[in-house]
């Protein structure tokens, strides 16, 4: 099976060091990635079809996953120093 597409790292690779350091710092960042992980994991198996999912399911997850991850990228910019 492939890799799953939106991974966070790929998306904000200006973050990397961030999102690495608040994994193991931050447990509410913590719990929002491994959220985001699984239902991009799930979406990602009802996309190749390995895993298939009704339309509405799929778009909620769809939803979940974009708040989600709206949310985690909030928390990334809060942490980056300023300037």
């Amino acid at each position: 099976m492939s890799k799953a597409p939106h991974q966070l790292h790929d998306d904000f690779p200006e973050y990397a060091a961030t999102i690495t350091a608040l994994k193991t710092q931050d447990t509410h960042f913590a719990r929002l990635l491994a959220e985001y992980a699984e239902a991009n994991d799930k979406i990602h198996l009802a996309e190749t079809n390995v895993t298939p999912m009704d339309d509405l399911a799929a778009i909620e997850l769809r939803k979940q996953r974009g708040a989600l991850k709206d949310e985690l990228f909030a928390l990334l910019k809060a942490a980056q120093p300023a300037g």
